[in-house]
């Protein structure tokens, strides 16, 4: 029986086919109320009163997120560092589609639905100029533009209207990342005793919500959105896999075992309470085990892509229709769009945009040169795990420092590296 720590290989596990797999559970879900089928409901709640499909795929986007980036915390890249990453890998993807939405999707539909342009560039109430900016910084703010889409399935069966449901989490996930740079900052990953203590605090803080004990909103008022705890969990989760791998078992037993605890507890209750960390486990099992599968993604990431895009092609696709051309030809047409645009998406904005993420600007360079021992001595006070030998500062010129880029960063995933979804009342109802 080998370790988590042992097993698990950077560079070749299928973890990015996972990612595209969780991707398309969500759109399954989804087709439910935006398309009229399953009833008009999220698939999976059929089955569970706790979770729909999307909601299982969210919980594991959270996951495998809370282990890679704590993974990437616990390198030697400087908290500036980190956030930049982030922000280079969750941002440009969502300007992109911010865009796209306001200003392909949405004047289509309008004059799919009403005829004419009248009423759309000149809306007192959700205007399409705003559409951008009121989004731009990930809460969403403005769900719809111009009050449209009162002719399609998710008005006509749920009484409501979303330009893109499923991002509701990038929200959420950039709260994960802040949570595990001050965890960095305060030694908690360095002193993965004090690290383990508040991811499994955070994890026991979400069984008490779902069993109702206790007034969490009074510790804090952020408790009182139940969605925060719904989504750190798991992502804490993934914290504690990244700080005690050396003691976390990879064993074929185990994993059937969880299989059987999470197939159960979704069918027939505590899956938010036991089964959600179960499928975690397997997804773990998974990647290391089906190392067939590791170059799922050589073409690209698609997978941020494909999540933020479904819901509003879902959208817009209904305006026209589809839906009418029953399951196969609805989801057919879907997957193959959502495909389309992820790789436009990766290959025209994203990648260039990660390959920004060691970009330092000469001004700034020039003053972190000047500045490099002070600076270091105040950080590695802070967070002791930071010290190590370094090299000499690079000279001044667009190549970052050596104190800003001491070790590789994997790719983080997005809620749709991820995961996401409007939520219903304890569930999240559109993962």
């Amino acid at each position: 029986m080998t370790s988590l720590k042992e097993s698990f290989d950077p560079r070749n596990n299928s973890i990015g086919f996972l990612r595209w797999l969780m991707a398309f559970m969500v759109i399954f879900s989804h087709a439910g109320p935006l398309g009229g089928f399953y009833g008009g409901h999220d698939l999976g709640t059929q089955w569970s009163d706790e979770q729909s499909l999307g909601g299982v795929a969210v919980a594991g986007f959270f996951f495998l997120s809370g282990f890679l980036i704590t993974k990437s915390k616990m390198g030697r890249a400087s908290t500036p560092r980190y956030f930049w990453r982030r922000i280079m890998r969750i941002f440009p993807g969502w300007f992109l589609i911010l865009l796209v939405t306001a200003y392909v999707f949405a004047p289509i539909a309008w004059m799919q639905e009403h005829g004419s342009m009248d009423g759309f560039w000149n809306a007192t109430v959700d205007s399409p100029f705003t559409y951008f900016s009121n989004n731009m910084w990930l809460p969403l703010m403005q769900h719809n533009i111009a009050g449209m889409g009162t002719s399609i399935p998710f008005y006509t069966q749920h009484g409501g209207f979303e330009w893109n449901g499923s991002a509701w989490t990038l929200a959420f996930e950039f709260g994960c990342y802040i949570l595990v740079a001050i965890l960095g900052v305060i030694g908690a990953l360095s002193h993965r005793m004090v690290g383990g203590i508040i991811a499994t605090g955070i994890i026991l803080l979400a069984m008490m919500q779902w069993f109702g004990i206790g007034n969490l909103s009074a510790l804090t008022p952020a408790f009182g959105d139940y969605r925060v705890l719904l989504l750190y969990a798991p992502f804490a989760f993934g914290i504690l896999f990244a700080l005690f791998g050396d003691r976390i078992p990879i064993d074929n037993r185990l994993a059937i075992a969880c299989v059987l605890i999470a197939g159960f507890t979704y069918a027939k209750g505590g899956w938010l309470i036991v089964g959600q960390y179960a499928f975690c486990y397997i997804l773990m099992w998974f990647a290391i085990k089906a190392t067939k599968l590791k170059n799922w993604d050589k073409h690209g990431d698609f997978s941020y892509g494909i999540y933020i895009v479904a819901w509003p092609l879902m959208q817009f696709s209904a305006y026209f229709g589809l839906q009418e051309a029953g399951w196969l030809v609805y989801h057919l047409v879907i997957v193959v769009g959502c495909h389309v645009y992820a790789y436009l998406s990766w290959h025209l904005i994203e990648r260039p945009a990660l390959q920004l993420k060691d970009w330092t600007p000469r001004w700034l360079a020039a003053v972190l040169a000047r500045t490099e021992r002070p600076r270091h001595a105040a950080l590695d006070w802070l967070d002791p795990g930071r010290a190590a030998p370094r090299t000499a500062p690079v000279v001044p010129g667009t190549t970052a420092p050596q104190a800003l880029t001491r070790s590789p960063d994997p790719a983080p995933l997005t809620a749709g590296d991820a995961t996401t979804e409007s939520v219903g009342a304890g569930r999240t109802e559109r993962a």
